[in-house]
């Protein structure tokens, strides 16, 4: 019967087997596509109707980067101190929330600037929220679990018409800014229900206590076993150099995919949102055919199919030709693509790190890597935007050059599997 091999299903017997806070993170998750993910698909081309030119579009990623970066490196301690539900939920609104209501607001580049400093502070949410859905989790779950967590950023796929539809009738300032106000309040919400329905956790109820009596010098030592840590482990270290890789190429597909497909394939505005919602319906179908299937044991294949797959993305987005039937075939197919590749290294990317961290490092060891994550993708807005003003394509080869780096660094970390 169908509906038992559905239950039976690896991916519906976690979801069905969830519990606590685990269950609270990922049952909220998908009030993004009610939020932000319905902004996204516009983002980068409201700030060109706004009348920034495709630098400062970089400028504005790279300082958000740089926001990051900062907010990063004090997660751990902030989330040590505060505990990962209250930091969840208080920097939550500050780095989503606050930042809507500045979107929605915004006249010019300085508008975006301000909100891209906000947003960084989301570096804070990513360590305590991580850490709030995977230290009461069982541990052979974890695959699974952030599987699980992108099927449900995917699921924005089933409201994306409604932005469509708005910027048809309202054009595309107005109709933005409607959708940020919209993100505002079910963001606003989702942080809400998920501090109700979630507890602290073990691990975080011990850090909290042992943190009332840190010092700086005490701060500064945990740091510094943090990066003996990573140093020490191969494994933990091959898991920064994929985040730092698929950070870097995540930003420039956000950035600037909007752009190719507007200003030099000719997608018209309205239609813009179709091209996502695409992609997360191909997400969601790969994430529960393919690789809801993983081995979290065996990741070395998935990890090369991962590459192949983004990098065949790519190339078919630089080689998609302008104002044709062509051209919207090659998008549509670079999409599979890049869903399916995507789609695996992201899930690969967090499992990898929740896989090599020991538990009670987990805040320190995350707090270095987003750092280290930011540093190192902090110029790549810039340069990409610069890449942008001379060729449209010219972002995503770049991209292909990062993607080409991480396939080499799996063959060395793999080379005796």
């Amino acid at each position: 019967m169908p509906s038992i091999s559905i239950k039976n299903h690896p991916l519906i017997k976690t979801l069905l087997g969830l519990r606590g806070n685990t269950r609270a993170c990922v049952f909220t998750e998908p009030m993004w596509g009610l939020s932000m993910n319905l902004c996204l698909p516009y983002a980068s081309v409201f700030m060109l109707s706004m009348g920034m030119t495709d630098t400062q579009v970089g400028i504005v990623a790279s300082i958000y980067m740089f926001s990051q970066m900062l907010f990063a490196f004090i997660s751990g301690m902030i989330v040590d101190k505060m505990g990962r539900r209250l930091s969840t939920a208080v920097f939550d609104f500050l780095a989503w929330s606050l930042p809507c209501l500045i979107w929605a607001s915004s006249q010019g580049f300085w508008f975006f600037a301000a909100a891209a400093l906000f947003n960084g502070m989301m570096k804070v949410t990513t360590v305590s929220w991580d850490c709030l859905l995977v230290e009461d989790a069982p541990p052979d779950k974890i695959t699974q679990i952030y599987t699980w967590v992108i099927i449900c950023g995917n699921l924005s796929a089933l409201f994306a018409p409604i932005a469509s539809i708005m910027v048809s009738r309202l054009t595309m300032v107005p109709a933005v800014r409607i959708l940020y106000i919209n993100a505002f309040v079910v963001m606003t919400a989702k942080l809400i229900i998920l501090y109700k329905f979630s507890t602290e956790t073990a691990i975080g109820l011990v850090r909290r206590e042992a943190a009332k009596s840190w010092t700086l010098r005490t701060i500064i030592a945990n740091y510094a076993q943090s990066i003996k840590n990573i140093r020490s482990s191969r494994g933990t270290s091959f898991a920064i150099l994929i985040s730092v890789l698929v950070e870097i190429v995540g930003m420039i597909s956000v950035t600037f995919w909007q752009i190719i497909a507007s200003r030099k394939v000719g997608v018209p505005d309205t239609l813009l949102p179709i091209f996502p919602m695409v992609k997360s319906v191909l997400s969601i179908v790969f994430l529960f055919g393919i690789i809801g299937r993983m081995k979290q044991t065996k990741l070395k294949m998935p990890l090369y199919g991962g590459f192949l797959c983004a990098m065949t993305g790519c190339l078919l987005l630089i080689f998609a030709p302008a104002n044709s039937a062509l051209g919207f075939a090659a998008l549509f197919l670079s999409l599979a693509f890049e869903a399916l590749g995507n789609a695996t290294l992201n899930t690969l990317r967090e499992s990898l790190v929740a896989i090599h961290v020991r538990p009670e490092d987990r805040s320190g060891v995350m707090a270095i890597l987003q750092t280290l994550v930011m540093l190192v993708s902090v110029p790549f807005g810039y340069i990409g935007g610069m890449l942008s003003d001379i060729s449209k394509p010219l972002p995503f080869v770049l991209s292909m050059g990062l993607l080409t780096f991480g396939l080499l660094a799996t063959t060395f970390v793999y080379r005796d599997a």
